[in-house]
């Protein structure tokens, strides 16, 4: 039994997900981490003690992302299965579209489906690094609300057909699906439509790309409940550790970090050395966020596991 007593089995015996958006309805603020596979062929031991520390500190859900870009990064489905069966916590597991085609995401859905991982974030996912061309596989997806739409099917009970085989009556999905939401996307026409198109196809909850700038989080979050949205958005957020790394972020990635965040980071920091002063303006960028709505803080972790340790426990002792 898990901590929300809500834990059920499969048919093989293998635990299957509390529902995101029932953990979400079931406490005002939840605090989340996201963890990265391992690199291939890196051990999985040190994967498994960053889990095990980030367990520990709190967390009500975690998500798996899968290998961006290109990169060489196995193992999101098996780390979720960890997860939710030895962590016993609820988990998303990212799955992109790029290079599939509907047969062969039907196939690597349905192994979900059997490991009893049911949070899934839909995404269509990154070109190779070094590519600046979005090309679809041939007979695949141009856009994650196609893959969205797909997953809505498997939970209804549509399969692809096959031709010579009946349909007859299948076993339904019950994936609970969730879609990347970009507050800060460059075309302010598109920031909303493309928000929109994946809740309309059956998204269910949202996670934002990371930010550092609560204000393009609230406006998109209104704009969305005005065309009658109201699935919850949790913001996607990093520690910063220095001004150094703010510079990285708005200059690599695109995301904008307000003045009153930059001014209170030191001017570097130094790798392996943690710092709790950065924590004194993250804290406050969540308090914003609250205020404004969000329904919880989902933390991207990467290497940085005692620095969110030791925001948890900040977060713990004040909303929950």
């Amino acid at each position: 039994m898990d901590a929300f007593g809500s834990i059920a089995r499969t048919s093989m015996g293998y635990i299957r997900d509390r529902k995101i958006t029932e953990v979400l309805a079931s406490k005002p603020f939840t605090l989340s981490a996201e963890m990265i596979p391992p690199r291939n062929g890196e051990q999985m031991q040190v994967t498994v003690e960053r889990l095990d520390k980030v367990v520990a500190s709190g967390v009500d859900f975690l998500s798996v992302t899968k290998g961006a870009g290109g990169s060489l990064r196995g193992g999101s489905l098996p780390i979720a299965q960890t997860i939710k069966d030895h962590f016993e916590r609820p988990c998303i597991a990212h799955f992109t579209c790029r290079d599939l085609t509907p047969q062969d995401i039907e196939n690597q859905l349905i192994d979900h489906h059997y490991f009893g991982v049911r949070n899934i974030l839909a995404l269509r996912g990154d070109p190779p690094m070094g590519s600046e061309v979005w090309e679809p596989k041939d007979g695949g997806y141009s856009y994650a609300h196609e893959l969205i739409s797909q997953i809505v099917k498997l939970n209804s009970g549509e399969y692809i057909p096959r031709k010579g085989f009946k349909t007859g009556d299948r076993e339904s999905t019950d994936f609970c699906i969730g879609a990347a939401v970009y507050p800060e996307h460059p075309d302010l026409n598109e920031r909303l439509s493309f928000a929109k198109i994946k809740f309309d196809r059956g998204a269910e909850f949202g996670i934002t790309q990371m930010l550092f700038d609560p204000d393009p989080f609230h406006k998109l979050c209104d704009q969305l409940a005005s065309n009658g949205i109201s699935a919850p958005i949790l913001p996607g957020l990093r520690i910063l550790r220095s001004k150094a790394q703010a510079k990285v972020m708005t200059e690599r990635f695109g995301c904008s970090v307000p003045d009153w965040y930059v001014k209170r980071l030191p001017d570097t920091h130094q790798a392996g050395v943690v710092d709790p002063s950065v924590l004194e303006p993250f804290m406050l960028l969540i308090e914003k966020l609250k205020q404004m709505g969000a329904p919880g803080a989902h933390i991207f972790v990467l290497s940085d596991v005692e620095l969110c340790g030791l925001a948890m426990k900040h977060l713990r002792e004040s909303y929950q």
